[in-house]
């Protein structure tokens, strides 16, 4: 066989901007523990981002009904149905008290769409984009992908994982074009308080920087946490703002794939634009299903949210018990975010850990649980553990793990 060799006028066979993205840390972590499940293997996976529930049986029989209408079968509106619009405005309305029109909706093949879509709207070349960290592993790639530079704002447990305007305006520079906000946080559960949130609006508006904020976990806070929306508190940042959300994290609709972006009439008719291109409507089917889910009641969220709540506390509870492992107790979403740095350099079983990325492939080797190395997030020392499973598991996952580090 011969050996094929490239020369320096060969072109490449894979574009620099699309070899240069990388892997959905989370989605290769949780595909990885699926894997070993289906070989037989006692896996417990705590990297996924989604509700181990089911979609509520109304949206579902929504979808079906659907189905059999030969209307949905067709194409439709690349930027969403008139129906599924008009419910998001009152549903945002509803739940933020944010008003906006229908010609401020973007209706997106799920949350990440509307992601990568806002960013390639907003930014040239060049244009810089604060990164509060950890952030969500997705979020750099997309801005990348736009031509854009993230710049990282490192807030670590000791502050709750909340940056401050003092750290923001530290970064800002004259390519500063965009903030990325993100309350509830993925990966690390914090949420600003309404005070925070007006003063990082204020900030953005005084410098004229553009926001976007991810808002997809709106309704999963805890204890006395509360969500408030950055356009509602500072609303002369409207013109500047764009909202994501979707159905995803609060009606356990991960698999249906519709998320959304609000903001100004041109930012959006842009968006429109390129998803005219891209990709067309999202599914007919999900978008009817969709609607059922905004205008419906909140009691399938509610119980969910017990249930993650509870979930929550046993999860820091155990993992506080593990000597070198610091976990503040998250406020909203459905992650625990703790610091391991004090678990690195220790032999475990013969092997020492220098780095988060190390110590989940011994966690996962040694004792087959799955967890997010820190790295995916923004530095090492971290590990991020979903909530969202079932309760025995969560008890023997954690327990795995505190066997493990007590040898």
């Amino acid at each position: 066989m011969s050996t094929q060799t490239t020369s320096p006028t060969t072109p490449r066979r894979v574009s620099t901007r699309i070899g240069s993205i990388a892997e959905s840390a989370t989605l290769a972590v949780d595909a990885k523990a699926k894997a070993l499940k289906a070989q037989g293997r006692p896996v417990i996976g705590f990297g996924a981002g989604e509700p181990d529930f089911p979609t509520p049986e109304a949206i579902v029989e929504a979808a079906v009904e659907a189905a059999r209408q030969p209307a949905n079968h067709r194409y439709t509106p690349a930027g969403g149905l008139p129906d599924l619009k008009q419910a998001i405005v009152a549903k945002t309305l509803r739940d933020s008290g944010y008003q906006v029109g229908a010609d401020q909706v973007l209706v997106t093949n799920g949350g990440k769409q509307a992601v990568y879509q806002t960013f390639a709207t907003l930014l040239d070349p060049g244009d810089e984009v604060l990164l509060p960290a950890p952030y969500w592993t997705t979020y750099p790639e997309c801005v990348r992908l736009a031509g854009g530079v993230p710049v990282e704002v490192f807030a670590g447990p000791d502050q709750g994982y909340l940056v401050t305007v003092d750290q923001l305006e530290a970064a800002r520079t004259e390519r500063t074009k965009v903030l990325l906000f993100c309350s509830p946080s993925n990966p690390t559960g914090a949420v600003y308080p309404p005070e925070q949130v007006r003063a990082v609006g204020e900030w953005a508006l005084e410098h004229g920087i553009w926001v976007v904020t991810d808002e997809i976990y709106e309704h999963l806070v805890y204890d006395d946490a509360r969500f408030v929306s950055m356009p509602v508190e500072v609303p002369e940042l409207a013109d500047t703002c764009v909202v994501l959300n979707g159905v995803a994290k609060t009606y356990a609709m991960t698999g249906w794939r519709v998320g959304w972006m609000i903001g100004p009439k041109d930012v959006v008719k842009a968006a429109t634009n390129l998803q005219s291109h891209a990709t067309s409507n999202v599914a007919n089917v999900s978008q009817r299903a969709a609607v059922t889910a905004l205008t419906g009641d909140l009691s399938a969220v509610h119980a969910m949210r017990e249930a993650f709540d509870r979930r929550r506390r046993t999860m820091v509870s155990m993992l506080n018990e593990i000597d070198g492992v610091e976990c503040p107790t998250p406020t909203g979403a459905f992650y625990a975010y703790p610091s391991v740095e004090g678990v690195l350099g220790r032999s475990i079983r013969g092997r020492v850990p220098t780095t988060s990325a190390e110590l989940a492939g011994i966690i996962l080797d040694e004792v087959e649980v799955a967890v997010v190395p820190g790295e995916a997030f923004g530095p090492s020392g971290f590990l991020r553990l979903s909530y969202a499973l079932g309760d025995d598991d969560l008890v023997e996952g954690v327990g795995r793990i505190q066997r493990l580090l007590a040898e």
